[in-house]
């Protein structure tokens, strides 16, 4: 059956994955994206079933209004795709505060605008899917994208929350934790903070010059994720965290099982802060 998609960053990556695949599934998909020429491209894709829409994701008004626009042109929507957003690369202490608020205006907060955006259509109609795009950043700790991975626990935490408070309505939620991809996320996409401390020289410089060498050559198909997710949503009980990719599992895994590791040698410390029974 056909389903209407909300897609937002359609212009390249994984966000023109996705709506080329669900246009080729037969879906109907409204795709946000920055200038008109792209806005032209992407209708071009589906002529009748592409529609194209100027948005800047950091301005909330403005997602309200495409959301209204979408519906009152094609109908309601039944999917969101929450997929526009960029990365800041740089260590805590060399990134600025201004890096920070920017990373969070268009990941976290760009992302919540559009969920509250279309929940009151699909709290009307008892049903629909909200998916946001995050990052295995967002579940285990990665040094040296630490203001991008922070907006992507900010995701993952927000889209848990609103799993549990919608599921009685009938609403679906997923989050995608995104392992490295075949896209320019690492190019085009990357805010790239200076280097200007020589301490951070021996632990960044490698990551670094191993994220550079892997643009263009990352393990991750996107036509392939765009094919998980459209399965997923097909699925009767969806998940709330998906995980795409092996690099993203595996290091999502190690991760977890570092934090594993931490609660059981601390555990007696922990349960120390309690006041003692019956009292």
């Amino acid at each position: 059956m056909s389903k209407t998609f909300l897609i937002t960053g359609v212009s390249s990556g994984l966000g023109r994955a996705f709506a080329q695949q669900a246009l080729d599934a037969g879906h109907v998909v409204a795709g946000t994206v920055r200038n008109p020429d792209q806005m032209v491209g992407f209708e071009a894709l589906a002529p009748g079933r592409a529609l194209g829409l100027l948005l800047e994701i950091t301005d909330d008004a403005a997602v309200a209004r495409v959301v209204d626009d979408v519906q009152a042109r094609i109908g309601p929507l039944d999917v969101l795709i929450s997929n526009a957003g960029y990365g800041v690369e740089g260590t805590v202490e060399e990134s600025s505060m201004d890096d920070l608020r920017r990373q969070f205006d268009v990941n976290v907060f760009g992302t919540v605008a559009a969920i509250k955006a279309v929940l009151p259509s699909m709290r009307r109609r008892r049903s629909g899917h909200i998916v946001t795009v995050s990052s295995m950043a967002g579940l285990t700790a990665l040094p040296g994208v630490a203001f991008y991975g922070a907006s992507k626990f900010a995701v993952e935490g927000i889209t848990a929350s609103l799993a549990q408070e919608v599921a009685h309505l009938g609403i679906h939620v997923t989050s995608l934790a995104l392992g490295a991809f075949r896209t320019d996320w690492a190019g085009r996409s990357m805010t790239r903070v200076p280097q200007t401390i020589t301490d951070y020289d021996s632990v960044f410089d490698p990551i670094r010059a191993a994220r550079q060498a892997k643009d263009g050559n990352q393990i991750g198909d996107p036509v392939r994720a765009a094919k998980a997710l459209l399965a997923v949503l097909d699925a009767d009980k969806p998940p709330v965290h998906l995980v795409l990719g092996t690099d993203a599992l595996n290091l999502i895994e190690q991760g977890r099982q570092r934090l594993s590791e931490d609660i059981a040698a601390w555990a007696d410390l922990s349960t120390s802060t309690s006041y003692p029974v019956g009292t």
